[in-house]
């Protein structure tokens, strides 16, 4: 999860950007936005992702917010068919890749950058979204991009 800010005049407002990315090919499975960091935020961006790929059983990596700790989480990825792998403390080996594609998001569209509504600010993550998903090439995936990867993975 990553946190955006806009601004109405004085005021600043927060958007968090909960999302799932898939190691194999580096596609954003699954993503939600909320005013709230809290659970069902996670859940949510969670079932999304379960609903669209119902087949996956994929190891579910992550880091040890608060979200990913309880037992409803817990209870989610059994459901699934999930095991959940998370580094110990201060070690972020999971969420690195997930933490990499915030960096990138950020500095490619965030940073020095002033978003003064909340719409304009959603209309930017969720067109980033769909860019890095399927036009934005990656060098670690062989010039292709995420889903140019993926088609290439379900066709193996």
């Amino acid at each position: 999860m990553t946190e955006f800010k806009w601004h109405e005049g004085n005021e600043i407002h927060k958007l968090y950007l909960s999302a799932i990315l898939d190691l194999c090919d580096r596609r954003i499975v699954s993503y939600v936005l909320s005013e709230h960091n809290d659970n069902p935020l996670v859940f949510k961006t969670f079932d999304k992702a379960v609903t669209a790929n119902p087949d996956a059983h994929p190891l579910f990596h992550s880091d040890r917010g608060f979200q990913y700790t309880n037992r409803t989480f817990h209870h989610k990825l059994v459901q699934a068919g999930m095991t959940q792998s998370m580094s110990r403390v201060a070690h972020c080996i999971d969420n690195g890749p997930m933490e990499g594609f915030w960096g990138i998001l950020k500095r490619e569209r965030y940073y020095g950058r002033r978003f003064t509504s909340k719409r304009e600010l959603v209309q930017m993550i969720e067109t980033y979204v769909h860019y890095y998903n399927t036009r934005r090439v990656q060098r670690n995936l062989g010039v292709l991009t995420p889903m140019e990867k993926h088609t290439l993975c379900l066709a193996a």
